[in-house]
């Protein structure tokens, strides 16, 4: 009897966890000693193997509530997020940002606002248009078609708080200090300083394990720039990427901002000699050779490689 009751116990427990199958478990981890705790999701894009999920979403204890950082990708997801919450973490979640306009990283404040109507969720201005003026549903249609796990998740849960570059926001006793690049990932990006736990979250400005898009909002040269600058500070005790593992600076940031760096070498090399962008595709992939295993290399470098050459091209006319 005792046995069989181990089992049903562990089957139970088993049931309630946010597995995805043989991609593994996911749950929140607490980041050292400090009040930071990540939940790192697969480093890919969307499918129906991770249901949408591929982001880190984040939460901050605070002595009364939470504040949370980019909680998902859908609501469905949002939903078995907030459970494995739940378990480490009772207080309720009293407000959250989310750091740029693709749905992968919001799309589950819905499932948030439901279990905590008063939440106030903070956005750059930006965003917040270009979401609300068909992003949202471009980005919906994409992860719908990628995961199959969106449909039913409407109505969208939009910021309904501004944040710009260098403004502090305090919550439950919690400082965040928000920065904006004008264009880095995407135009419509902040950057979030947890001063307490000398945090920074990056969005996708900043990847590691896997590659995404860079779109017309987008720019290689100036990601670059923000990373390398960032880099050289060496402020913070933690960098938080959008996608991949967090860590120490040089272990998080320089692998990404050394490829971008490689692809921008090769793109001007190219244009400098009057050449086509992917005139010297074949030697940058040689040198990227520790990153072919990233996700999405095979159909993303060279977009990224005509992208930055298209860059050097526009600054110099």
């Amino acid at each position: 009897m005792t046995k069989v009751f181990v089992l049903l116990i562990t089957a139970i427990t088993f049931s309630f966890s946010f597995s995805l199958g043989k991609l593994g478990e996911f749950k929140f981890e607490k980041q050292g000693n400090s009040n930071v705790w990540i939940m790192h999701g697969p480093p890919m894009e969307p499918s129906v193997e991770n249901r949408g999920f591929m982001n880190n979403p984040t939460f901050i204890e605070g002595k009364n509530g939470l504040i949370v950082i980019d909680p998902g990708g859908n609501y469905n997801v949002g939903l078995d997020i907030l459970k494995e919450l739940k378990k480490v973490n009772k207080k309720p979640v009293l407000a959250i940002f989310n750091t740029h306009k693709h749905g992968d990283h919001w799309f589950a404040n819905l499932a948030f606002a439901k279990e905590y109507p008063k939440v106030k969720i903070y956005a750059h201005p930006h965003m917040i248009e270009v979401v609300k003026s068909g992003g949202a549903d471009k980005w919906y249609g994409i992860l719908d078609r990628l995961s199959k796990n969106l449909k039913g998740t409407k109505p969208y849960r939009f910021p309904d708080s501004t944040v710009k570059d260098g403004d502090i926001i305090n919550v439950d006793n919690q400082t965040f200090k928000i920065y904006h690049p004008k264009k880095a990932h995407t135009d419509t990006d902040i950057l979030i300083e947890h001063v307490e736990s000398k945090t920074l979250f990056l969005g996708d400005n900043l990847m590691k394990n896997r590659f995404g898009g860079f779109d017309s909002s987008s720019s290689i040269t100036d990601n670059i720039k923000l990373l390398d600058t960032i880099l050289k500070e060496n402020r913070y005790s933690l960098y938080v990427p959008g996608h991949g593992p967090s860590g120490k600076a040089k272990e998080t940031i320089t692998p990404f901002l050394s490829y971008l760096k490689t692809l921008e070498k090769y793109a001007k090399k190219a244009y400098d000699e009057d050449k086509e962008y992917y005139a010297y595709k074949k030697e940058a992939i040689a040198e990227l050779k520790g990153y072919q295993k990233w996700d999405a290399f095979d159909h993303q470098m060279g977009k990224h490689l005509g992208k930055v050459y298209q860059e050097i091209e526009d600054a110099d006319i």
